[in-house]
């Protein structure tokens, strides 16, 4: 018996229907997704203030802002225990020897003392701790999935770092304000050299200070970030840019590079002093910012290059 003919417009295998399939979505050049569903934005992932909101819960934010608002009342009590600095025995006169002569003069010795290596850590800390902590908990390929444009992660933590770095380095003068004005009186600004500065412009002249450290202070952000992309521990990150932070001063030191060491970040970390005299001085703190900004473009070029190329899912 002859098998029964096929009609040519029925489908060789009719238990197995012929399925049209979508298209599979583009990706883009970091692995996600292109914007192809509906409402999705790549602008509006990760938020800053979701970002801001994690970074101030976490224990360290809180520990450092406790460090840093509780410096000004612990010198206040040295200083009471001690007695009250006149520089004896010193070569040179520092804002030290004027510490208590009013609360601006307070707050400007804190800067003094705090400029060179305290101020350095909490700008290590929240830029180096960004990425790697995330990679060391094992989320960030989960954020990448979420769809995160990698380069659009990258901005925020960057941006929220670098304003809680700014937020660490103005808490300090605010606190060492009021405490040294409720506890030396408030004045005009006396400088150690003789003289001193209206009170009209003493407020101005700090906030110019602080200002000033803060973009010195960018050198040390781009490093940490720029470690914090390459490497999944925090403190490795951490550690290494406060490091290179120190071997930056200790170059400074030598003398014999001579005129090499304009090019060191570390070199202008004090210009700001040109600021506390009675007539504004711009030439250091321009050269020193101009120095910093230029390294810190590099860094932060280098860790969104290095990390648009990065397996994060090893």
């Amino acid at each position: 018996m002859s098998a029964p003919s096929r009609n040519p417009a029925q489908p060789a295998h009719p238990a197995q229907p012929v399925v049209d399939q979508e298209p599979a979505p583009a990706r883009t050049g970091d692995g996600t997704a292109a914007a192809t569903a509906p409402g999705y934005r790549a602008g509006r992932t990760l938020p800053l203030r979701v970002e801001a909101v994690r970074q101030l819960k976490r224990r360290r934010t809180l520990v450092m802002g406790a460090i840093l608002a509780a410096l000004p009342f612990v010198l206040i009590a040295a200083f009471a225990i001690g007695g009250t600095p006149d520089g004896r025995g010193n070569d040179r006169i520092t804002l030290m020897d004027t510490a208590t002569a009013s609360g601006a003069n307070f707050a400007a010795t804190c800067l003094f003392v705090s400029a060179g290596f305290l101020l350095v850590v909490p700008v290590a800390l929240f830029c180096g701790d960004t990425v790697a902590s995330e990679a060391s908990w094992s989320s960030l390929r989960y954020l990448l999935a979420a769809p995160v444009p990698r380069a659009r992660l990258l901005w925020s933590k960057l941006a929220v770092a670098l304003s809680f770095s700014a937020a660490a380095m103005l808490l300090l003068p605010v606190v060492a304000l009021a405490a040294g004005t409720a506890a030396y009186g408030w004045g005009p600004l006396r400088l150690p050299t003789g003289g001193s500065l209206a009170t009209a412009d003493t407020v101005p002249r700090l906030a110019l200070v602080v200002a000033f450290i803060f973009v010195s202070q960018l050198v040390t952000a781009g490093l940490a970030f720029w470690l914090s992309t390459k490497t999944d521990a925090p403190l490795g990150a951490v550690g290494g840019a406060v490091g290179l932070t120190i071997i930056g001063n200790v170059l400074d030191a030598v003398t014999a590079l001579g005129s090499w060491r304009d090019f060191l970040p570390a070199h202008w970390q004090f210009a700001w002093a040109d600021a506390l005299q009675p007539q504004l001085e711009w030439g250091g703190m321009l050269k020193g910012s101009a120095v910093s900004v230029t390294y810190a473009l590099v860094l932060f070029a280098l860790a969104f290059r290095g990390f648009s190329r990065k397996d994060i899912v090893s």
